[in-house]
């Protein structure tokens, strides 16, 4: 029913770690999102089913529409409880990198994670992994994190141990990492691994409606101002850009998670392909962007940005002002949008 596309030598020695390992380190992303989270608890849930040891640990802040995930009153998040966090890793025999494809992707754990003596996994769906994991799972022809995650537990034979809660995380991960699949979702199997995860019993209705429609009042007065104030179009290019100050996310008391979907809206214009939302934060700008049909704004996310991500959905960030983020995608985006391409 699921292709086992995972070397058979990658999972045998994954399953060798697993045995010989007890105190065990989760990490993921910074500014992690549904697929960093999910396939993080998922694996959580998984693990300890198997009477293993676990501590999931974070760079930063999880958005509050991520918060039901069961196992989120467990997770460490380095910005919060820097010690608690750096000895969990520190005291590790097996550190986990879910998610991200580069040392630098998780901030200030950087060091924390390179410096640690434990044995090192990497399972991730970014393009060109570094070399920084003894053991490195890496699929980028996947949708997310979270189906590489389900299709180890498969392949490992270990299907019957998922739990309700790791199959809730992990769906929760697929389907908003390939937005609700909308995107990056057309393989047939996706389909098969839905329907196994809802064999474990969830309420994958309930579990879209808790991530993607549950808003504040806040929430939605920030996204209308942007979409009023700081929508600007470039026709010519078939691209839209919206970008937000942190004092202008301040007026609205902007929590993560509260601009999750806006780069999206653009999209919706028509003639428009390719969208970016930049926003300020504490010590990066944050760079979301997101296109219609074989436009690979997955490109521009590695070359100019330090991210990556699917074809049609990436993202990465840029460290200086906002000012000059923005005056750097008005000085890329003719390199990559053809008029031509437009008109035709």
């Amino acid at each position: 029913m699921i292709t086992p596309i995972i070397d058979n030598d990658k999972i045998n020695e994954l399953s060798n770690v697993l045995l010989r390992s007890n105190d065990i380190v989760i990490t993921c992303h910074v500014a992690p999102d549904g697929d960093a989270i999910g396939s993080s608890l998922g694996w959580y849930h998984f693990l300890r089913k198997l009477g293993r040891n676990v501590t999931v640990v974070v760079p930063d802040m999880v958005p509050r529409n991520l918060h039901f995930l069961p196992g989120m009153k467990y997770v460490l998040v380095y910005t919060q409880q820097p010690e608690k966090a750096a000895a969990a890793i520190e005291n590790a025999d097996l550190v986990f990198c879910l998610d991200y494809n580069a040392l630098h992707r998780v901030d200030k754990l950087s060091p924390i994670v390179a410096q640690s003596k434990a044995y090192k996994v990497l399972i991730d769906h970014h393009l060109e992994p570094e070399d920084f994991c003894n053991l490195t799972i890496s699929h980028p022809e996947i949708s997310s994190t979270c189906e590489v995650i389900f299709r180890i537990i498969w392949q490992m034979g270990r299907y019957r141990f998922m739990s309700r809660s790791s199959a809730e995380c992990i769906y929760t991960g697929m389907m908003t990492d390939t937005g609700n699949f909308t995107y990056n979702s057309n393989q047939p199997e996706i389909y098969n691994i839905i329907a196994l995860l809802v064999k474990k019993g969830i309420d994958k209705d309930n579990i879209y409606n808790l991530a993607c429609n549950t808003q504040t009042a806040n929430k939605l007065q920030l996204n209308s101002y942007a979409i009023c104030n700081k929508l600007e179009l470039f026709p010519e290019y078939g691209a839209a850009m919206i970008y937000l100050t942190q004092p202008e996310m301040s007026r609205y008391n902007f929590q993560k998670g509260d601009c999750d979907g806006l780069v999206n809206v653009p999209l919706s214009i028509k003639g428009i392909y390719f969208s970016v939302f930049i926003r300020e934060d504490r010590d990066f700008v944050k760079i979301s962007l997101r296109s219609q049909g074989d436009f690979a704004v997955n490109t521009i996310a590695a070359e100019h940005f330090g991210g990556g991500g699917h074809l049609n959905a990436a993202g990465g960030e840029f460290y200086g002002t906002l000012d000059e983020a923005v005056a750097k995608f008005r000085e890329i985006l003719p390199l990559y949008c053809s008029k031509e391409e437009v008109k035709s």
